[in-house]
């Protein structure tokens, strides 16, 4: 059930990766710990920034607490949560960001702080996360997710598609930058299998959910066919299980009814279509289960802060 539900979230994923900027440092330095970017609702992309260890070993800290990152280490802050990298003490503060050449670049540029060998190489890049619009899964993500590609656990995907990675961006072959951004779109889905399927199961969330025996059974009948006409009777079937005991678990768990969590789900797919497609906002409407566009336009702005029109015309700048 669990890989039912994760996979219908990883199909409706739209994924533009990019990645941005190599750091090779020497000595001992460190960056700030700026937010980079909101956790808030009504960007058609949210966006991700990520770390790949291509070299060496550095520390991140991220809310008061410290890890230490060592090669084929990646890092993601699904909500742009300040953090800083570095190594040693009292090094010398770097902002790579500013220090970056004026676009476009013809590679891969190399930002170098230090005298010497670089001690450390940093892949720095940034995915585009439509999933972070659906609540639920926003909600269960934490505000680090770090993944030890080389470790044994990891899966040969993730190791290889990391290994892929850094090679592209040594190589700088014509077509490099494409190659990249397929392998992050990888990267990027393995990491969020590997924290779904990793995480300690909670009494709450949606990755809760997922495994819990009356919903997952609801989830999968919910993702495995969003448009039919649901209703807490037909839920509960599918649950084997009364109504009472169904809303008392999705209440328990997700915080919500079974059928506001369908209707999230169709709201959250309706603003993937009108991103991804040009289908008349009339008939995503309807797909999205509401009898007018005028409804329909109510209910998506109230949840997405902004008009099916204006989203659409947002995600394509």
């Amino acid at each position: 059930m669990t890989e039912d539900v994760l996979s219908a979230v990883l199909r409706s994923v739209r994924i533009a990766g990019s990645l941005q900027f190599c750091v090779a440092a020497a000595g001992t330095w460190q960056t700030d710990a700026t937010p980079r970017l909101g956790r808030g609702t009504g960007n058609p992309s949210p966006v991700v920034p990520f770390h790949v260890v291509a070299e060496g070993g550095c520390w991140l800290r991220i809310e008061g607490k410290e890890f230490n990152l060592e090669q084929g280490d990646v890092v993601a802050f699904p909500f742009g949560t300040g953090h800083a990298v570095g190594v040693g003490e009292d090094g010398m503060l770097i902002q790579p960001s500013a220090d970056l050449p004026p676009k476009p670049w013809s590679d891969i540029p190399v930002v170098r702080y230090g005298n010497g060998p670089p001690s450390l190489r940093l892949l720095c890049g940034y995915i585009n996360l439509d999933a972070l619009n659906f609540e639920p899964l926003k909600q269960s993500l934490p505000c680090l997710i770090h993944v030890k590609a080389y470790a044994d656990d990891a899966g040969p995907l993730l190791r290889s598609a990391v290994q892929q990675m850094i090679a592209e961006a040594d190589s700088k072959e014509a077509g490099g930058q494409s190659v990249l951004e397929r392998l992050t779109e990888i990267i990027l889905i393995e990491l969020l299998r590997h924290e779904i399927l990793a995480q300690k199961i909670s009494d709450r969330g949606l990755l809760s959910a997922m495994t819990d025996p009356v919903l997952g059974h609801c989830l999968a009948a919910i993702h495995g066919d969003p448009g039919k006409a649901w209703s807490v009777p037909t839920l509960a079937k599918a649950s084997a299980v009364s109504r009472t005991i169904l809303e008392e678990r999705f209440q328990n768990v997700l915080a919500t009814s079974p059928m506001r969590y369908v209707r999230d789900w169709r709201l959250y797919l309706a603003s993937v279509a009108l991103r991804g497609s040009k289908t008349p906002i009339s008939r995503i409407a309807l797909e999205a289960g509401y009898g007018t566009e005028a409804a329909f336009n109510r209910a998506f702005s109230k949840s997405f802060g902004q008009p099916p029109v204006r989203w659409r015309t947002m995600g394509k700048t």
